[in-house]
């Protein structure tokens, strides 16, 4: 089964194109053990397949991408840095995905899903990140963070400690020439005239600026990421505050 879902997961990025989905964490280091509390692990079988970040006790933000139809993530690991050391305390399993409703593929946007999860995380404060107002702007050139349980070079593994980098702000019309075009709603930060930024595994996890996530991590080049020289590319968070605020206060 694990070699057919290898296969299928072939087959799905080769018709992306160049587009491939984001993962891990390139020239980054280990991640203080308490500076990413709201960050947690989509896991199928016990095994990382993406990242995503609480916005309140029960709603994970991640990327659609991260629960394709034959291998939909069941739980979430929350509380550690360290995958090889989760108890029972650290899992939540998910009750209901949200998918973004105008989600196809990566590369037309739309790259986001909400995860409500059957049992709450009852913890302090910082395992809940906040997210942008709808009138927040990131300037070009303002250093922001990203961490994940990624590959830390191309066609590496995944790793069990968290990982960050941090990753400078693209102009959006850098990031759409350097493309040839780039979905609406998006943030380009990192691997451009760079060598930092994400790669495959780290799907999902926040662009974090000031204590705000303000981006979920898309796609990179081509499955490269030691690195092209096309920007790394988020969803931006701020264009899907009322989507996001309907299905939490519809479940809430």
């Amino acid at each position: 089964m694990h070699a057919l879902h290898k296969l299928l997961l072939f087959q799905v990025l080769t018709s992306l194109g160049q587009n491939a989905d984001g993962s891990k964490i390139i020239k980054g280091t280990i991640a203080p053990d308490d500076k990413y509390e709201f960050l947690v692990s989509l896991q199928k079988n016990e095994k990382h397949l993406c990242g995503g970040f609480l916005i309140s006790e029960d709603f994970v933000v991640t990327a659609a991408h991260c629960s394709p139809e034959f291998s939909e993530p069941d739980r979430v690991v929350v509380g550690t840095h360290n995958l090889l050391k989760v108890g029972d305390e650290n899992v939540r399993y998910i009750e209901k995905r949200y998918k973004h409703e105008s989600y196809n593929q990566v590369s037309g946007g739309n790259d986001i899903m909400l995860l409500k999860l059957k049992k709450k995380v009852a913890g302090n404060k910082k395992q809940i990140i906040a997210i942008p107002s709808s009138n927040m702007h990131i300037q070009e050139n303002k250093i922001c963070h990203v961490a994940g349980w990624g590959e830390t070079e191309t066609g590496g593994g995944v790793v069990d400690r968290l990982m960050e980098v941090d990753v400078s702000v693209i102009n959006l019309n850098t990031c759409s020439k350097s493309w040839g075009g780039i979905p609406p709603d998006v943030i380009c930060a990192g691997g451009y005239g760079s060598d930092k930024g994400f790669c495959q595994g780290d799907s999902g996890g926040p662009l974090v600026c000031d204590g705000i996530a303000v981006g979920v991590v898309s796609y990179n080049y081509n499955r490269i990421c030691d690195y092209p020289d096309k920007p790394n590319v988020y969803t931006e968070i701020s264009k899907y505050l009322v989507w996001i605020k309907s299905i939490i206060n519809e479940k809430a």
